[in-house]
């Protein structure tokens, strides 16, 4: 007994001095493969290289250390006409994980056609990706995949200069700046892409690295937007909730049959319409509206909702997002409905309650992409290390403190004459909805002077349109497109 307790005490000792040990952070590494993907009927043969790579403070002491991966077209002899798409994820917090290997890269997960998990876990060949025109980097912020801030002599870390809505344009632009030139890209044309909040983050990014780096961009994709600084408070935002609850409620087949048989998406503009111009003005009234208009109005939101009339007159016409997302089905079926994604559905402790108990697309996306990101990167592109990959990682409080993203894109647009925008949503997300994002499309340029530099598409999923497959291809065929036609003639001149 004697000997199993100090055998037991030796183990501890020996497993406390592992766990006290710090895991190396990798400053400037760099591991290159080879590999074949077969691209809308063609083969393609690239390298991947992926590794991790400093970024320095203005004394030129490393202050933290970013992981990328670059996927790059093998047999292109002429790098100045091959476009560069840098790719950021959201969050903020989140890694380069979900458009890396399910939208836009050679690999994508396997899932079903739909975008369910399913097992084995793993990944498969992207046949719709856009490596074909372009290639491709994906970015991870500090304290997201592998990135970590590398703290001073005294082990502290400037988190200043890191989490904060311009602190992390700023010094994204700095690393770039730096990709750029390692990899020998600055005649080549460059298109920034970001999903939810990697929107914020390319939005500020097109004039931060205009201004500051002297970089010029040809496109920005804002996949499932925020709201990049412009303001929607009050009876605005309210309203341009209803075509979201409008699609979510016609995929549950909640809807009036009237309504309920015809296409989403000649539904969907019917109800924009009466968002617009019945239902604003009333929300503008306030407790002023006249009873019976709001009674007539409360009916017709049901209607476009698949929610009673009396639960929209109990919130004052203000049906919060969360309420909706436990209301839709409480009664038909008793599950929730996914905020990101309004077609995967939760399974709440009680039926009774305003809000689910937790974020049913959410929750279904990490159980596939946390094994196959793990695996792919350490198995197919041998990066080996012992750090824990962050799908999510510890980036708050995070400074939103002057967040005029979409002024500075607008700014950017101005200054370039070649740089346009593509705006992808989802018509079931109820987190970044596509017709707020329409909205931003719509407020972004108030003179109208370059509207028709900036487009938008949507898709019958939700925040990730891509997991679905069938939009999947969608999707990357209009990013093809956005970038095929945003490609200057040889020797077009930039100007007005």
């Amino acid at each position: 007994m004697k000997k199993i307790q100090l055998l037991f005490l030796a183990l501890s000792f020996f497993s406390s001095i592992a766990i006290a040990q710090k895991v190396e952070i990798p400053q400037d590494t760099m591991v290159t493969s080879s590999h074949s993907v077969k691209i809308n009927g063609k083969s393609i043969d690239y390298t991947a290289e992926t590794g991790m790579m400093p970024l320095w403070n203005e004394s030129g002491t490393p202050v933290a250390s970013l992981f990328y991966t670059y996927y790059k077209r093998k047999n292109v002899n002429n790098t100045e006409d091959r476009p560069l798409v840098i790719s950021f994820n959201g969050g903020p917090g989140s890694a380069s994980v979900w458009m890396h290997i399910a939208y836009t890269g050679p690999r994508v997960l396997k899932i079903d056609d739909e975008g369910f998990t399913v097992q084995p876990y793993g990944i498969k060949e992207n046949p719709h990706s856009i490596l074909d025109v372009a290639d491709i980097v994906y970015v991870n912020p500090v304290n997201t995949g592998f990135s970590r801030p590398i703290p001073d002599a005294e082990g502290k870390v400037d988190k200043e200069r890191f989490f904060g809505v311009q602190a992390d344009i700023t010094y994204l632009a700095e690393w770039l700046s730096t990709f750029v030139t390692r990899k020998n890209r600055w005649l080549s044309p460059k298109y920034l892409i970001g999903e939810s909040y990697g929107t914020t983050r390319v939005s500020g990014l097109a004039l931060e690295l205009q201004n500051s780096q002297w970089m010029y961009l040809n496109g920005v994709i804002l996949v499932s937007p925020t709201e990049i600084g412009i303001d929607r408070e009050g009876p605005v935002e309210v309203a341009n909730r209803l075509p979201y609850f409008a699609a979510a409620a016609w995929y549950h087949k909640m809807l009036p049959s009237e309504l309920q048989q015809k296409d989403l998406e000649e539904l969907l503009p019917e109800v924009e319409s009466y968002a617009i111009n019945e239902l604003l003005p009333v929300l503008m009234k306030g407790g002023f509206a006249d009873t019976e208009k709001k009674k007539e109005v409360a009916e017709k939101m049901a209607e476009y909702s698949g929610i009673k009339k009396e639960v929209i007159l109990q919130n004052n016409m203000e049906v919060p997002f969360q309420y909706f997302s436990k209301e839709l089905l409480r009664d038909k079926e008793g599950y929730t409905v996914g905020r990101l994604d309004s077609r995967y559905k939760g399974l709440d402790a009680k039926n009774s309650g305003d809000s689910p108990d937790y974020n049913s697309e959410l929750t279904s996306w990490l159980h596939s992409f946390t094994p196959a990101i793990n695996h792919y990167l350490r198995n197919d592109l041998q990066f080996n290390t012992d750090l824990k990959y962050f799908m999510f990682g510890p980036v708050h409080p995070w400074d939103r403190s002057g967040n005029n993203s979409g002024e500075m894109l607008r700014q950017a647009m101005a200054q370039n004459p070649n740089l346009d925008v593509l705006i992808q949503s989802g018509y079931f997300d109820g987190a970044t909805t596509y017709f707020n994002a329409k909205y931003s499309m719509w407020q972004l340029d108030q003179s109208g002077r370059m509207k028709d530099r900036l487009s938008f598409k949507g898709y019958r999923s939700g925040h990730m349109m891509y997991l679905r497959s069938e939009d999947l291809q969608k999707a990357n065929d209009d990013l093809r497109g956005f970038i095929n036609n945003t490609l200057p003639a040889k020797d077009q001149s930039a100007k007005y």
